[in-house]
């Protein structure tokens, strides 16, 4: 008898999650932008007079302050589980979410939220469809939540000695705000509600992923249609944040991590089998729209602090 015991290879369990910790994670993150919500609902309801006291009592508020957790959570979390789902149609192991909580003073309750892949993506369709899907759930469901929290939102007079912080206005939160609000007369400006917040920053987040840089989805996205002279555009993209720095100082933490990203894992994206064969016109045109999302969702300054522009 061979005394030599048998070896039986056996896969490796895919999408095996500490589901406690991920919902850990979104109760924390639940809690920091409900928070962080009511203080804005608090704020909307000011209408940029300044006062300090609370407009009602905290635990009114706090429920108030669900326009925006709701509305947020649900961009974020629309964002990944497009991730996800792409990823288990290919059977390409990755996580759940990790949503992850922002305490105050921060003004977003929360960093975003992320998925973790854990093995190679074999393919160049696998690779697109798992970047893209991601970019597009999040963008269904902020565009109705931009709609619906600019048409709650109410022009109001600036007061004359108010200097506050000013957020960029993308393209998409243009149209929307003259679609519904027309031009506002000088001296008014929007007093935006907190679902309204919620939605910009959820498009201030599409357009972060879609930059055309290594492991962000538009780098998958670029490397999917471009191949190996998408490092070409990484260097460009980085080029092109690092001098968005000296537009607003809100670049430079992204502009870090882009550099840092370039130096840990270099300015080439992984490489997949079928690097060389192209994309089909769906999906060609599926990365012509994320493009197009791009467009609609960037600006080039998020955040001016204590220059608050009047219209």
């Amino acid at each position: 008898m061979d005394p030599t015991p048998a070896v039986v290879w056996q896969p490796r369990p895919k999408f095996q999650d500490r589901v406690w910790l991920h919902v850990l994670l979104f109760a924390l993150t639940f809690g920091t932008t409900t928070f962080i919500g009511a203080f804005q609902y608090a704020g909307f309801l000011d209408e940029f007079r300044g006062s300090t006291a609370l407009p009602m009592a905290f635990g009114v508020l706090l429920v108030r302050g669900l326009w925006y957790s709701v509305t947020i959570l649900s961009i974020l979390g629309a964002h990944e589980l497009g991730h996800y789902f792409a990823c288990r149609y290919y059977n390409v192991d990755a996580s759940l979410p990790y949503f992850l909580p922002l305490p105050p003073p921060f003004p977003t309750g929360t960093l975003g939220a992320v998925i973790r892949i854990r093995e190679p993506i074999p393919g160049k369709r696998a690779l697109f469809d798992i970047g893209i899907a991601g970019p597009i759930a999040g963008f269904l469901i902020a565009v109705p939540a931009l709609f619906i929290g600019i048409a709650i939102s109410n022009v109001v007079r600036l007061p004359p000695s108010f200097r506050g912080d000013e957020l960029g206005e993308p393209l998409l939160f243009k149209a929307a705000l003259w679609a519904i609000w027309g031009h506002a007369a000088d001296g008014y400006t929007l007093n935006l509600h907190p679902m309204g917040f919620a939605a910009w920053f959820g498009l201030l987040a599409t357009a972060l992923n879609l930059f055309p840089i290594g492991q962000l989805d538009g780098g998958h996205i670029t490397y999917a249609v471009l191949g190996r002279r998408s490092m070409y555009v990484t260097l460009a993209g980085v080029a092109i944040v690092i001098g968005l720095t000296t537009v607003t100082s809100s670049w430079v933490v992204f502009a870090l991590l882009m550099v840092a990203m370039l130096v840990f894992f270099g300015p080439r994206h992984p490489r997949v089998f079928d690097e060389d064969q192209p994309l089909d016109r769906t999906r060609l045109f599926l990365a012509f729209c994320a493009l197009a999302m791009f467009v609609l969702c960037f600006t080039p300054a998020p955040i001016t602090l204590n220059d608050l522009i009047k219209r």
